[in-house]
């Protein structure tokens, strides 16, 4: 449908807008938007006839196309084309878009009244559609004030949810701040058992007690003390004299925690006493180092802050503790090292000085952990003019390796002195430790010289093997295969070996801490003490053997960290008859 109008006075535009108002109630033009349609008309119009010259309107009705209407809806297109006149001056036409859901195929607008005066009115004034808009607004006034009723006593529920929503809040709140003060509790145990297992490895890691002495303040300053000093007794069981604080002769005393402050420290298994005369203005916190028999002395600490918290204060009595126990440990072992250290160099013998032999030997105790007291040599002269020569080393280590090494020691004299071949003699010391100490083994090597044979004889038993070095120079190692170690429990018999011994060479009996090293094995060892035996010429040998020993010592040990007792024995034929 299609209708056009031209308008160039009032009454034309009267009756055009009176005709848009009917045909859009005809068409369905829901009443909100008729009245909008009309009142925009109107005022176009007013516009058009103050402009002058002669207007079109034309309504037409089609499916939606433009922007702000849903693809396949029928609407009716308003569009006021303006006058020649007003076209050249470059107005656009004006134009409006409604939906019409009820379209028909063709309506008429029905008479329209010739009276000019009320075609004017209708022009200026409201039509029927702005009447029914305006009935429509009352009753919108009235759903507004039932609405706004509705919305005051909505608003009491919301404020008195308010009133629960704020009361669950601040219960809320109080709960955050319960599990707060939860986690920062559990986080601060947990850094204190941190601490505590971290501290007690490196107090732990030193067996030198001075050094566990000088880690402690170290490990605590600055974060749970400004100051420590530790005391220790000495063997003589002294207790602390005018220089240490009251309270820390009290802790020597008694053998528990004291606290010296002005006020008390409230500090779970401590004792309060009054401020110390040395530090009246400083709380001190005095922790004796317990042991099964009596404190060994006492630690005195001044507080990071103004005070220790108390799960502090638990924290610090139980790493003294520990402390304690460490320090104990490592004296314990520096008295054990030094007995079994004493008891093996007072073991080792004096060398003989046969003719046409020359002697040297060198024992180096472990220097890392109680690793000492298994590794031995010997030398003695039988009664028919042979001299044995023998380097052993006893499985286990400590005062109960150095008792053992002993016996062995002595009892190899022993069989020795009813002679015997370096077999002979290994056999007779495997039956007597298996009977002896069922659970302790020993390796050992064996070697016979006499004046009278241009041979010798050796023997070993679990042993490394001995490394000749011959007058020419050449070094080889006597790889003849040897016994089992000396203890085990089978029946056994250990074969000699022999070998031509020309004035000239040099023997070389050693023990595994030697040549051994955890990352290469031994048998790279054996060959670098073969290469120093060979370094040196036959008149440094001849002239200086004792130098020659210290000489194979130096490049051998130069990498090893000596965490195992080194033996060695070197056995030299003279050059001249």
């Amino acid at each position: 449908m299609t209708r056009t109008w031209q308008i160039s006075d009032v009454t034309e535009a009267a009756r055009a807008r009176i005709a848009t108002a009917r045909l859009a109630a005809a068409y369905g033009v829901p009443p909100v938007e008729r009245a909008r349609l009309t009142a925009s008309l109107g005022a176009q119009l007013r516009s058009c006839l103050t402009k002058g010259g002669t207007w079109r309107l034309t309504l037409e009705t089609g499916t939606a196309s433009r922007a702000g209407a849903r693809a396949g809806e029928e609407v009716l297109h308003a569009v006021v084309t303006p006058s020649p006149e007003a076209a050249a001056a470059g107005q656009p036409p004006w134009r409006v878009t409604v939906p019409c859901p009820e379209a028909v195929a063709d309506v008429g607008v029905g008479a329209v009244a010739d009276d000019p005066a009320e075609l004017a009115q209708a022009l200026l004034g409201a039509d029927e559609d702005t009447t029914l808009v305006l009935e429509r607004l009352a009753e919108q006034e009235g759903l507004v004030d039932f609405h706004r009723e509705e919305l005051q006593q909505t608003n009491q529920g919301v404020v008195a949810l308010h009133a629960e929503l704020d009361a669950a809040g601040r219960a809320q709140r109080e709960a955050f701040a319960a599990e707060r003060k939860a986690r920062t509790e559990a986080e601060n145990a947990r850094r204190r058992l941190t601490f505590l297992a971290d501290a007690s490895a490196v107090l732990t890691a030193s067996l030198d007690h001075h050094e566990i002495v000088r880690r402690l303040p170290e490990l605590l300053v600055p974060e749970y003390a400004a100051s420590v000093d530790v005391w220790l007794f000495d063997q003589d069981g002294d207790r602390p004299g005018p220089a240490h604080a009251a309270a820390a002769v009290v802790a020597a005393r008694t053998g528990r925690p004291q606290y010296a402050a002005a006020h008390p420290g409230g500090l779970p298994g401590v004792d309060d006493q009054p401020p110390s005369a040395l530090a009246p203005d400083r709380p001190l916190l005095c922790i004796p180092l317990p042991t099964r028999q009596a404190p060994l002395g006492v630690v005195t600490l001044s507080p990071p802050g103004e005070r220790w918290d108390p799960d502090d204060a638990v924290m610090l009595v139980e790493l003294t503790r520990r402390a304690s126990i460490a320090i104990d440990h490592a004296q314990r072992y520096q008295h054990n090292r030094d007995i079994a250290e004493t008891l093996q160099r007072a073991l080792l013998t004096e060398l003989p000085a046969p003719p046409g032999l020359t002697l040297a030997a060198r024992y180096l105790p472990a220097t890392h952990g109680l690793n000492i007291g298994g590794d031995w040599y010997d030398a003695f002269r039988q009664p028919d003019g042979g001299v044995i020569a023998v380097v052993g080393d006893v499985t286990g280590h400590g005062l109960r390796a150095a008792v053992m090494m002993s016996q062995l020691r002595t009892a190899l004299r022993a069989y020795a002195v009813d002679g015997g071949s370096p077999g002979q003699l290994l056999t007779r010391l495997h039956t007597f430790l298996h009977h002896l100490q069922p659970d302790l083994f020993a390796t050992a090597v064996i070697a016979r010289f006499h004046p009278d044979d241009p041979t010798m004889t050796w023997a070993a038993a679990g042993h490394p093997p001995p490394v000749l070095r011959t007058p020419d120079g050449g070094v080889r190692t006597l790889g003849a295969k040897p016994g089992a170690m000396l203890g085990i429990p089978l029946r056994q018999e250990i074969a000699d070996h022999t070998v031509p011994m020309a004035p000239g060479s040099t023997l070389a009996l050693y023990t595994d801490g030697l040549v051994e090293r955890r990352a290469r094995g031994i048998d790279p060892g054996i060959a670098r003490l073969a290469e120093a035996l060979g370094s040196f010429g036959p008149a440094e040998l001849d002239a200086d053997l004792e130098g020659s020993a210290d000489g194979i010592l130096r490049p051998m040990l130069s990498d090893s960290e000596r965490d195992d007792d080194v033996c060695l024995l070197l056995c030299h034929l003279s050059g001249t008859d």
